[in-house]
């Protein structure tokens, strides 16, 4: 058991890579606080967790509200008085295939807060826990279009924030003995996208991805799950400030 009592955060749990990495650290030891907007489907969550003999609670938090941000963290601290892990998965693109003559700026603001906004002040909050502690793991969720996308412009800018605040908590917080690392997938198999898209259009998107990843697949939410436990587990005690690409060897 990887992770076994340790007290994990996990946000976004109600989308596909949040219940993936929710039920990884459920099987690892895990006590998983599972938080999500969406809270019918957040318990859906802890349910599946207790199938697999996991334990832990919902709290519903919007986390583009810092006001539920920091009551979410205020119930963590009265309900264990710790915090060893949080992967901050909770995000998503409002302003998808954009023209650059055509950024809206309240859907470009919505995309800042929602991705990068949301993760400052989560990882604030986990930093003045963790550094309490003198220990703590910090997962915080990228992608690779942190390196730039066509039509995804303030999605992309966000994504390349959450890595550069990374780095430079990753800075601040080594000498506390907490590690702050960030995951960048490609493309990846969630229900939600697949449903946004429709069966056809997600069935020629994913072929079409498929064809150029080395691996000749797309990635599924427990390929990304895998990577956060590793990054929240002993076995990566040594490794902090790094983005890690899921992508199957996509722009390699």
């Amino acid at each position: 058991m990887r992770l076994e009592k340790r007290i994990s955060l996990i946000t976004g749990a109600a989308g596909g890579i949040g219940r993936a990495t929710a039920l990884r650290f459920a099987s690892e030891g895990a006590i998983v606080i599972a938080t999500d907007i969406r809270m019918e489907a957040c318990n859906e969550t802890l349910s599946l967790l207790e199938e697999v003999g996991g334990s832990g609670m919902v709290v519903q938090c919007d986390m583009t509200h810092e006001e539920e941000v920091t009551a979410l963290y205020r119930r963590i601290t009265e309900c264990y008085g710790r915090l060893d892990v949080v992967v901050n998965i909770a995000g998503g693109d409002t302003e998808p295939a954009a023209d650059v003559t055509e950024i809206d700026y309240v859907k470009m603001s919505a995309n800042i807060e929602l991705n990068l906004s949301s993760c400052i002040i989560s990882c604030r909050e986990a930093a003045r826990l963790m550094k309490s502690q003198g220990s703590g793991r910090i997962v915080n969720m990228s992608s690779l279009v942190y390196r730039g996308g066509p039509n995804q412009f303030s999605y992309s800018a966000a994504k390349g924030g959450i890595y550069a605040f990374t780095r430079s908590l990753a800075m601040s917080l080594g000498h506390y003995g907490i590690t702050v690392n960030a995951l960048a997938p490609a493309l990846v198999e969630v229900p939600a996208f697949v449903a946004a898209l429709g069966a056809e259009r997600w069935e020629m998107l994913r072929k079409e991805c498929a064809a150029r990843y080395p691996l000749g697949r797309v990635a599924t939410p427990d390929d990304v799950a895998g990577c956060a436990l590793f990054l929240a587990s002993d076995d990566a005690a040594f490794i902090t400030g790094q983005i890690i690409e899921i992508s199957g060897g996509a722009r390699l």
